[in-house]
Parts: C-alpha cells; structure tokens; sequence
C-alpha cells in the first residue's frame, strides 16, 4: 500500500489536516516525519482502524462503523450470515489448545472451497496472535491474519465455532469458547467485516444463544437473527 500525506490522510479519514498533525504528533495516529512532513502508510491506518475497533466499547463501535464507512467509501455492508455459512461452523468445537483452534478452523474454511491452502492460512493467523492475541473479555477470539491472504481465496469468508468448555487462548489464561476465522480479501473487507462483527459481539443475548446452541443449524440461526436485529 502507498504512502499519503498530510492533506490525504485528513481525505480519507474525513477529518481536518490539522487534526491529523494533531493526532501523529501525540503519537495517536500511526506516521512518520520525512524531510519535515508527515507521512502516513495506508496499511499501517489501516491497522490502527483495526485495533480501534478492537479497543472500542459497544456504546462506540457504531461511531466507529461509521469512520470504517467513510473509509472504505461505502455504507452498504455484506451480510455476515452469507459469509459465515452452515459448512463453515462447527459446533461442537472439538479442540484443546490455541494451535488445534487455529488449525481446526482454517480446515473448516478450506472444506468450503473458498480456501486452497488451509497450512498457509494457519501460519498467517497463529503469526498473528502471537504478535497480539484476538481474544476478548467476552470469551470471543476473531481470529484472522494480518493481512489478507488473497493468493489463497476466492472471495471473503467467516468459520464460527463454539468449544463445549472454554479454553485458555492467550498468554494471559484468558478462557474462550466461542472462535470466529475472518478471511478477508482485502483490506476493506476486512476492517468492514471486523466492525460489523464486532458490533454484533457486542450483544451478550447473541453470546448467550450461541454457548447454548447444540448444532450448526442452531448456530447459524442465532448469529443470523441477531444480525437482523443489528439492522432494524
């Protein structure tokens, strides 16, 4: 991804440039000096993107939807339910450690036929979590690579999976029951899937209804219905 200066990065974020000077000199938005100047990488706003959603309570996600909206240029988001398919959830989850999670789900992904390289995918992700974990407070991992991996996918898709009993899936013990896998194709889909997603975990009734779900059936149904409620 290109770099952006001052003028562009205050385009594409919709805010002013002296908000962008302001944001970079405290060291809240990612960018560096040349010659005198800010610049800015766009993967690396990108991630920031990422981790502010991750960071945001759920009285902010719908605040930060709508900063992914601008971003990303559109406010027309795919449906969750349609990338996260009855062939791509697993309940029960029948695996025991961080590694077996991660390996477990990418297989998942690979079944469905929009991934042909289930290791590499894998790799990517348990890269990932070693560098920051995903998982939650909630007992929610989103697992998902750094960067989308579009050499290895035919289009975006979401694995959910749901483990009888929560394990512990970060190096600080925190235990987790419910993993979702996001294969985004690009960078736009994934800050756009990660937001909704979010937004959608944010709602404890949805959690409870999937720690009490006992087929994939069920799983889809809840997590479904609960993005319907997300848009009325």
């Amino acid at each position: 991804m290109e770099d952006h200066n001052v003028a562009q990065i205050a385009a594409y974020l919709h805010v002013t440039p002296a908000q962008v000077i302001k944001m970079a000199s405290r060291g809240l938005l990612p960018g560096r000096r040349v010659g005198g100047d800010w610049v800015f990488n766009e993967a690396e706003i990108h991630h920031w993107l990422e981790e502010k959603i991750g960071a945001s309570g759920s009285d902010e996600l719908h605040k930060v939807q709508q900063v992914v909206d601008r971003v990303t240029g559109s406010s027309a988001d795919r449906v969750l339910s349609e990338l996260c398919t009855l062939e791509t959830i697993a309940v029960p989850l029948n695996a025991r450690t961080r590694g077996s999670v991660i390996r477990s789900m990418c297989e998942l992904v690979a079944k469905s036929g929009l991934m042909w390289d289930s290791p590499a995918m894998a790799e990517a992700v348990q890269a990932r979590e070693q560098m920051h974990p995903t998982a939650l407070d909630c007992g929610v991992a989103l697992l998902h690579p750094r960067r989308p991996q579009t050499s290895i996918l035919a289009d975006s898709v979401i694995a959910m999976a749901i483990s009888p009993n929560p394990l512990p899936f970060s190096d600080s013990g925190q235990l987790t029951d419910i993993f979702f896998l996001i294969c985004s194709y690009d960078d736009t889909s994934h800050l756009r899937i990660l937001a909704r997603l979010s937004r959608l975990i944010a709602d404890g009734e949805m959690l409870d209804g999937l720690r009490a779900c006992q087929s994939v059936a069920d799983a889809w149904k809840c997590f479904h219905e609960a993005e319907l409620a997300l848009d009325g």
